[in-house]
């Protein structure tokens, strides 16, 4: 395992202020109106001082939430190797290359050719008394990252700095060290350190997808890393599984499987063998875990039309969450756990409605189409992800959860469907077929720089990704 500690401290200036005495004594009351505008404009500058405070602090370089988004441009010139050896070398070499890979993977910056660049932080050094910012900014680089490795014995450290090159100002430093093998673990820890301090949020790096895939000629459960890196088999149960479902901690996944013949839910430990099967009459399907609770809603068909319950997460039914006439499938729910987006084709097609859990009350989302499907509710709570067919394909849109401003997503690009939010809220993976088979995708909140997550064989489809885990 790898050891992390800050290695520089941000500094904030601090203002004093200072008044100014008349040498002339007023009479009281010019004297009292005085202290009374000394402590009306003391109370100002102190809100001043306090926004100034709050906006140094504030992070002003990236809003995720504008659709109009400019990619901040980036540096990141290869390590410094803080010995001369070919295995230092080589580290700082694939260090600064995963470094680049993993930002550029976020949507949010835009990586400067380094065959662009002027200097070398190798020779000229790693900190700012050595850096010539204005070679920089020269190239374009608003923004620079610099590291240097040491490799001695199969322990590493690495140092690395982020600098705002306008401001010529250090916005991180931090040094990591452990084993050899830690390296992607240490450059996503400080990829979060940077996102951090450029938007206000941790990002995605320590999220996992979960996916369907026919590897092995059987839909099967696979999970990987948010960047496509890790790919892991779950379930090996030779039949078909669906629509697999994070618990909030990472723990467990829920999803339907064929195993006994018919659609049934299946709870699972990813670490321990545990776990239990809802097994009832009828169909059972769409699991979605209730935010922060060992509980999780599921559509089941036991008792005539599917409809949603929520169920403990032993399996057991706790009450039922709809009750109309015609089939509630594909629960998602409001991050607060409070509100329960749902399909239902109660209306003759199938819509998206939302369920007020507490007060009861629902009310239709989607209007437009016969086909609205896949809801996912997003990490910030405004909008809901869902996949549309529109003559004969499915794409993705996203509406507010007032029913406002609908966007479609994607377009002429085969079947889009089975959108899933990233735990920022920055990026949307989906399954697509616009390369024949479905494969999964990734894309930003409004569409953006769509591409390829993985390459496995066989199909990949209905991906859903985790929050972040602290176990990663």
């Amino acid at each position: 395992m790898y050891r992390q500690k800050s290695h520089f401290q941000n500094s904030f200036p601090t203002c004093n202020g200072v008044v100014a005495r008349h040498k002339d004594r007023p009479r009281w009351w010019v004297l009292k109106l005085a202290e009374i505008i000394v402590l009306f404009a003391g109370i100002v500058i102190a809100i001043l001082f306090a926004n100034t405070a709050v906006c140094e602090k504030s992070y002003d370089y990236i809003d995720i939430t504008n659709p109009y988004l400019t990619k901040v441009p980036l540096a990141i010139p290869a390590f410094k190797s803080m010995t001369p050896t070919e295995e230092e070398a080589a580290f700082a070499r694939s260090a600064s290359a995963l470094l680049s890979e993993t930002l550029e993977f976020t949507g949010l910056l835009k990586l400067i050719d380094p065959g662009a660049f002027l200097e070398d932080p190798g020779e000229s050094g790693i900190v700012a008394p050595d850096i010539q910012f204005k070679n920089w900014t020269m190239v374009g680089a608003e923004l620079l990252i610099t590291g240097g490795v040491l490799v001695a014995n199969d322990l590493v450290e690495v140092e690395l700095r982020l600098y705002d090159t306008i401001k010529q100002q250090l916005l991180v430093g931090k040094r990591y060290t452990g084993q050899a093998g830690d390296e992607r673990k240490i450059i996503r820890r400080f990829c979060s350190e940077v996102i951090f301090q450029l938007t206000g949020d941790r990002g995605i790096f320590t999220s996992k997808i979960a996916f369907i895939s026919t590897t092995t000629g059987n839909k099967e459960i696979f999970t990987c890393d948010f960047d496509g890196y890790d790919t892991v088999q779950v379930t090996d149960t030779k039949t078909i599984t669906l629509s697999p479902a994070w618990s909030s901690d990472g723990k467990w996944l829920a999803y339907t499987d064929f195993a006994k013949g018919k659609a049934d839910i299946y709870i699972k430990h990813l670490k321990e063998n545990r776990g239990a099967v809802v097994a009832k009459p009828g169909i059972s399907t769409s699991p979605a875990w209730v935010p922060n609770q060992f509980a999780l809603a599921a559509s089941l068909s036991f008792s005539g039309d599917a409809e949603i319950y929520l169920l403990t997460g032993e399996g057991k039914i706790i009450k039922k969450l709809t009750n109309t006439w015609g089939i509630d499938v594909n629960p998602s729910w409001s991050p607060d756990g409070k509100k329960m987006a749902f399909v239902s084709d109660r209306a003759g097609t199938r819509q998206i409605y939302i369920k007020d859990v507490e007060t009861g009350q629902e009310h239709r989302l989607t209007y437009d189409g016969r086909l609205n499907t896949s809801p996912c509710w997003s990490p910030k709570g405004d909008k809901i992800a869902y996949a549309a067919s529109e003559e004969g394909r499915f794409n993705i849109h996203v509406i507010g959860t007032d029913g406002g401003g609908d966007i479609q997503l994607t377009y002429d690009s085969g079947d889009n469907e089975s959108p899933t939010w990233s735990p920022d809220g920055s990026l949307v993976a989906f399954s697509s077929t616009r390369e024949g088979v479905s494969r999964i995708y990734v894309m930003t909140a409004y569409g953006k720089d769509q591409r390829r997550l993985l390459t496995l064989p066989g199909e990949q489809t209905s991906p859903r990704w985790s929050l972040n885990l602290t176990s990663n």
